[in-house]
């Protein structure tokens, strides 16, 4: 099975080749920790589980890394403004550690909640600042960097394609820089890879440079390199990574080792509000998971919205939408744990089987076609509506779910003696025409909280939300 990704180093769509038949390293940039992973957050990580899921359904032996980002990230997402923890940790009065471990938490919570795999290896940036230490001497050592008042800043100049990842127009920038920012940087967009003008930064560790911290960027090309070695498959992130971290990360690897580090780079697009709004912490308008929880909504419901775009194309979030998926996880579920229950045994013809076939490399296809995960959903449905026997069937639906993380094996319920009597009065009384007492037979199967529905051979029962 052809594999095909949409790659930004290449700006087309690839087909995917691992560097070692059968294994896969997956590096991709996790959290900031200052603050709640919104439901936006979750958005690119539910995506990019279903791409380690998916590989690994497929064979591939996956190594997945992510890191999180404890030090160094500044409000601007480049050199300017202040740390991120700093400020996180001054809004809640407690100290950056207690902010750091507050919000792992909460993130960890939200994979849980979302039933995404945890990776093989979630690494903090502050646990590894002597492998930050040791790449930037790498980088300094093969003449990539240059000494100003605010730290060790990255020579873009001795990179000819700095601006070709994200099709920058550097001059553009160059008339917009705000140069008291660090006016001894060569160019505006010379970011640092060590930080040692911020003397009263409450996280600093000693450097070759002098006490400091790092920069933003070092950390995920330190770490990657580490768990995954110096080339490896695929590296992930949001769309915002692109003209800045993604673009410095792949200076720094040029820098280091004279090439880029991942062959594949897979960026998502946003979670939106309702007119295209994206959700953000600065202005103050997300959701967590947990809030959804709180709300009444099941997490597995909005992983299921999730589910049904493309990662590439992003979602407009809206209670609506979540509502509706909420009621079609329900539908799903009722109907998987139908066909399980159905006692009755058929064997499995040619043109069955040839239909079971026919589901499953549909399904599988879909996704090797640059995860297309709304395709392949309906693959799931087209399934059960079709006329492969239910124990089949239900397997079926079953691997799918490998990819899909919807925990649908894990809803099965019993329906009690007495509805399913009431069940086979109500289906009587259809039969000869009483619809007036059917009717009255489905309200009260309905107060003992389980609905029906007529399907051309049987009558479906099952418990209401």
């Amino acid at each position: 099975m052809d594999i095909y990704f949409s790659n930004t180093l290449t700006g087309k769509k690839d087909l995917f080749t691992p560097i070692k038949e059968g294994e896969v390293g997956i590096y991709s940039c996790g959290p900031t920790v200052y603050w709640n992973q919104h439901i936006g957050h979750m958005y690119a990580y539910t995506q990019w589980d279903v791409l380690v899921r998916f590989l690994r359904s497929a064979g591939f032996e996956v190594k997945w890394v992510m890191n999180i980002t404890d030090v160094g990230h500044m409000t601007s997402d480049q050199d300017e403004g202040e740390d991120k923890m700093e400020k996180g940790a001054r809004r809640e009065g407690i100290d950056v550690w207690q902010l750091a471990q507050k919000y792992i938490d909460q993130f960890k919570d939200s994979l849980f909640l979302l039933n995404i795999t945890f990776p093989d290896v979630l690494c903090r940036a502050t646990d590894h600042i002597a492998d930050q230490i040791e790449l930037i001497k790498k980088i300094e050592a093969r003449g990539f960097t240059y000494k100003t008042k605010t730290g060790l800043v990255f020579d873009t100049s001795k990179f000819p394609d700095y601006a070709r990842f994200a099709s920058l127009n550097l001059e553009s920038q160059k008339a917009g820089a705000r140069v008291e920012v660090d006016p001894e940087k060569k160019n505006p967009w010379d970011f640092l890879l060590w930080v040692t003008g911020k003397p009263n930064h409450l996280m600093q560790w000693d450097s070759p440079w002098g006490r400091g911290f790092p920069g933003w960027h070092i950390e995920c090309t330190a770490m990657s390199v580490k768990y995954l070695g110096e080339n490896f498959d695929i590296h992930t992130g949001g769309k915002e990574h692109i003209p800045v971290h993604h673009t410095n990360e792949i200076a720094q690897a040029y820098g280091a080792f004279g090439r880029q580090t991942a062959n594949y780079w897979l960026h998502n697009d946003w979670l939106t509000l309702k007119g295209g709004e994206k959700m953000s912490k600065s202005k103050g308008n997300f959701i967590t998971v947990q809030e959804l929880k709180e709300k009444g909504y099941e997490p597995l419901a909005l992983r299921y919205l999730f589910l049904n775009s493309h990662y590439k194309k992003g979602i407009e979030f809206s209670w609506e939408g979540l509502e509706a998926a909420s009621n079609a996880l329900l539908r799903l579920r009722n109907q998987l744990n139908s066909i399980k229950n159905d006692t009755r045994r058929e064997s499995l013809s040619s043109e069955k089987l040839s239909k079971l076939d026919y589901f499953r490399d549909s399904f599988m296809g879909a996704l090797a076609d640059d995860l297309n995960t709304p395709l392949a959903l309906s693959f799931v449905w087209e399934a059960l509506k079709s006329n492969i026997p239910s124990s089949d069937k239900y397997d079926l639906i079953i691997f799918f779910d490998e990819v899909l993380g919807l925990k649908l094996s894990e809803f099965s319920f019993d329906i009690p003696e007495e509805v399913k009597k009431l069940a086979e009065i109500r289906a009587s009384l259809r039969k000869e025409g009483k619809f007036e007492e059917a009717d009255k037979i489905r309200q009260e199967i309905e107060s003992k909280g389980f609905g029906v529905s007529d399907l051309p051979d049987r009558t479906e029962v099952y418990p209401i939300k």
